[in-house]
């Protein structure tokens, strides 16, 4: 039986890039609107939303290519996998220790491995995309299903068992944390929090994987079911009991994207199929194809590499540097065409510094938006 197209598929997977590198993109760290920075620790902000988003919209994807490869030979489901596998969490790699070398006293000099973060977004997407794939080619739906809720409650057992006496899901108290130093090494981790601590750790991957499980499901039951309302209703009624387990499963075991909880994949996921459902709704169902659905569908035709560029640009345009101004001391202050940019146009326009900072944002994805509507212009799609 041939497979329906879902457009809405492709916007809600698009959407999910494009906010990626709006908010990962802002002219000054220092200077955002709350709703586009994360959660300190506990909680949920929208940009909070971002990333089990794709996650789902991963699983979604799956759902189209996993019947082909159930046709073919076991050879071919682990050559695939594999291969896709190495090469999301080689580019992931890639992207961290980019563009090589670095300005360091006035000289150029090259990155060691030494002190290279080996995790990351990408690298996350690719073990819970090898993970999901392996547990759905041998479970099927039903164990894949199972199998997800018994990882999302033995996680939580963990982290009360292993977690430190009486604030386990603290960042010096989470059990993963160790673990993830212990395997990776401290030199290799994450140290935005201040301490070595990887958002995107070897633990808190397990429930990632869930999140990517779910998308599969979903999108195996809105093509077995087909584009009607009792497919449409049966998706929105279920967001809404997920955002609900999520919210009471909160009490005990907090929200929370760094360390990855259990109540956050039922609560993002819940979100993502209400937000799906709305795409489905008005662009499968009432036909609103517009502008606005173009503009992210034309993410989602690039996914991944859009996002590599929009991470990778950045760091080489600021091996072009120049003097900007000196110091009190007379000290030279570099800048690049990016910096340059926002300093003394985009922070300028508004006394509000996050003003500036968010039209920064905007005029970066912009940018990355005409990259992406040439590609698909073209008809030019790399795919990983």
């Amino acid at each position: 039986m041939k497979q329906q197209r879902y457009y809405s598929l492709d916007v809600f997977r698009g959407a999910t890039v494009a906010l990626m590198i709006l908010v990962n993109n802002p002219g000054s760290w220092g200077h955002i609107f709350s709703p586009l920075g994360h959660a300190s620790w506990h909680g949920c902000t929208p940009t909070d939303l971002v990333f089990p988003f794709f996650l789902f919209a991963v699983g979604n994807a799956m759902s189209f290519v996993m019947p082909k490869l159930a046709l073919g030979t076991e050879s071919d489901f682990w050559k695939k996998v594999i291969k896709r596998t190495l090469l999301i969490f080689a580019i992931g790699l890639f992207l961290n220790w980019s563009p090589f070398i670095k300005w360091s006293e006035g000289v150029l000099v090259f990155k060691t491995w030494e002190n290279i973060r080996i995790l990351g977004v990408l690298q996350r997407i690719a073990l819970c995309y090898f993970f999901a794939s392996v547990i759905v080619y041998y479970g099927k739906s039903r164990m894949a299903l199972f199998i997800g809720m018994m990882i999302l409650i033995g996680y939580w057992i963990l982290n009360i068992l292993l977690g430190a006496p009486g604030h386990p899901y603290s960042l010096s108290g989470f059990f993963g944390n160790s673990i993830d130093q212990a395997i990776l090494g401290v030199s290799h981790i994450y140290k935005g929090e201040g301490v070595p601590f990887d958002p995107e750790g070897l633990v808190s991957m397990f429930p990632a994987i869930v999140q990517v499980i779910l998308g599969f499901l979903v999108g195996e039951y809105i093509q077995a079911k087909g584009k009607n309302f009792e497919m449409l209703s049966h998706l929105l009624l279920t967001g809404v009991i997920l955002v609900l387990a999520g919210w009471i499963w909160d009490f005990s075991f907090p929200i929370n994207k760094k360390i990855w909880t259990s109540s956050y994949v039922l609560y993002t996921t819940g979100l993502a199929m209400i937000a799906l459902g709305m795409f489905i709704y008005l662009l499968e169902f009432k036909e609103g194809k517009g502008k606005w659905s173009h503009f992210f569908d034309v993410f989602g035709k690039n996914p991944l590499f859009i996002f590599v560029l929009s991470g990778f640009l950045p760091r080489v345009l600021a091996l072009l540097r120049w003097v900007d101004h000196t110091d009190e001391k007379g000290q030279p202050i570099y800048t690049s065409a990016l910096p340059w940019f926002y300093e003394h146009i985009c922070k300028n326009i508004n006394s509000d510094l996050r003003v500036g900072s968010f039209i920064y944002a905007l005029c970066f994805i912009t940018f990355m938006f005409s990259l992406a509507y040439l590609l698909d212009k073209k008809k030019i799609y790399i795919k990983v």
